[in-house]
C-alpha cells in the first residue's frame, strides 16, 4: 500500500521506517514509561512522482534533516501519544513534499516607474530645502 503525499506523488509504506524512543519534556511518570517520540526515515529516492528539480528543492528545504545517504529524517515528540506523533510526522513529510513541488516564481528585474522617480526627486529637494533653512546666513 502507498502513502499519498501530494497529487501524483506517493511513497511505498514499506519505504517508511518508524522508530520509537522515550520523549523528553513534561509528562511526569508517563514520560518515563512510554516511548512516544517518533522518528521517521525515508529515502528521497523512494518517493515516486517527484521531478528532478522538486527533489533538489526537497533537499534544500530539508537541510540538516537530510543525511549524506539521501535519507530524510523527521522527528516528532509534541504529544504524549505515539499514534498522534506518528500522524504528525507523516503530516510534516506531506507538507515538506508539497513545499518542494511548488515552483518558485521567477524574479524579473524591473525599472522604477516615472512617478516613483518624481516622488524621490521631490522628497530629495524638500530635504535639501529643509537643511538650507538650518544654515545661518
Amino acid at each position: 500500500m502507498d502513502v499519498h503525499l501530494a497529487p501524483g506523488v506517493h511513497v511505498a509504506e514499506g519505504a517508511l521506517t518508524f522508530s520509537h524512543s522515550r520523549s523528553g519534556g513534561p509528562g511526569g511518570q508517563h514520560v518515563n514509561k512510554t516511548e512516544s517520540k517518533v522518528e521517521l526515515r525515508v529515502a528521497v529516492s523512494a518517493i515516486s512522482g517527484l521531478s528532478l528539480r522538486a527533489c533538489e528543492r526537497l533537499g534544500v528545504l530539508a537541510g540538516e534533516r537530510l543525511t549524506a545517504d539521501g535519507e530524510l529524517i523527521l522527528v516528532c515528540e509534541e504529544t504524549r501519544s505515539q499514534r498522534q506523533n506518528r500522524e504528525l510526522v507523516i503530516q510534516r513529510l506531506i507538507e515538506l513534499v508539497r513545499d518542494a513541488r511548488a515552483v518558485p516564481k521567477l524574479r524579473r528585474v524591473s525599472k522604477p516607474t516615472w512617478g516613483s522617480k518624481q516622488r524621490r526627486l521631490q522628497d530629495k529637494s524638500l530635504q535639501a530645502d529643509k537643511k538650507k533653512l538650518r544654515k545661518p546666513e
